[in-house]
């Protein structure tokens, strides 16, 4: 499970590739915590305030604490996010997890917390926080809220140098019979460097970035980037336990059938 924290610690339950949050809006920043609050109530009066406080005091017997404030939100994503902004921590959980069992919740606390504190998260709670949002009702649920709640920013498929929808179909012909469903494909609105392509499952999308619509970025190196998007088309996300598999060995293989794969790789790797 990716995690990260600085002055925001984020737990991202989607698993969707860094780098494409154009996908779908972020949540306009909060004025007020009570604001929030009168916006999304605690569902059927779950309060979440106990739970985050008791683990706060256990992470941080000693020293100061900061005040707390904490609310459900509805999020495109099964994002939960908090940030420590003049001594009061503000915490938002996603909605999703309104009638997740009470163990989950001090899960996610105990994740949360510890992370914005820098401190070690102890594996069972990770195990079972993930256990509990790669649940099969979970995933679909997310799932729905995203077809939902979600907005593609995308531009069109034809670029300045590429026309995505012309490389799709030549990739389609050669490598997979014509028997992928055409996704909506698009150029990403920034030239990222980091995060160059995603496919987005819930809204049959393939977004690449702008750095390869530019006469110095060769078409194989493209060609390669939206292959192995397309194959993520052929081979969906499972599960393998309490794991999503993204990559699997089938899909390696695959990829390695790209017949410049080696020169595009390294190409990447100079960006």
């Amino acid at each position: 499970m990716p995690l990260r924290a600085a002055a925001q610690s984020i737990v991202d339950a989607q698993y969707i590739l860094p780098g494409f949050d154009g996908l779908a809006p972020r949540p306009a920043p909060a004025r007020t915590a009570r604001a929030q609050a009168a916006k999304i109530p605690a569902r059927d009066g779950r309060d979440l305030y106990p739970t985050f406080a008791a683990v706060l005091r256990e992470v941080r017997p000693r020293a100061p604490r900061p005040r707390l404030e904490v609310v459900f939100y509805p999020f495109t994503h099964l994002n939960n996010t908090i940030r420590l902004r003049q001594q009061c921590l503000y915490i938002r959980v996603s909605d999703l997890l309104a009638a997740a069992p009470e163990p989950v919740m001090e899960a996610l606390a105990q994740i949360l917390i510890r992370k914005i504190y820098r401190q070690p998260v102890p594996a069972v709670y990770a195990r079972r926080f993930r256990r509990h949002i790669n649940h099969p009702e979970i995933s679909r649920h997310a799932e729905r809220l995203r077809q939902l709640r979600g907005r593609k920013q995308l531009s069109g498929a034809q670029g300045a140098v590429y026309d995505l929808e012309e490389v799709f179909r030549e990739l389609n012909r050669e490598f997979f019979a014509d028997g992928l469903l055409p996704p909506r494909l698009g150029w990403n609105r920034q030239r990222a460097r980091r995060h160059l392509a995603h496919y987005d499952a819930a809204h049959h999308a393939i977004a690449v970035s702008r750095i390869f619509d530019q006469p110095q970025a060769p078409r194989y190196v493209l060609a390669y980037v939206l292959y192995h998007e397309m194959l993520h088309l052929k081979y969906p996300v499972r599960m393998r336990g309490e794991r999503r598999c993204v990559h699997s060995r089938e899909f390696q293989a695959e990829e390695r059938r790209f017949p410049r794969w080696r020169e595009a790789e390294a190409w990447l790797r100079r960006l």
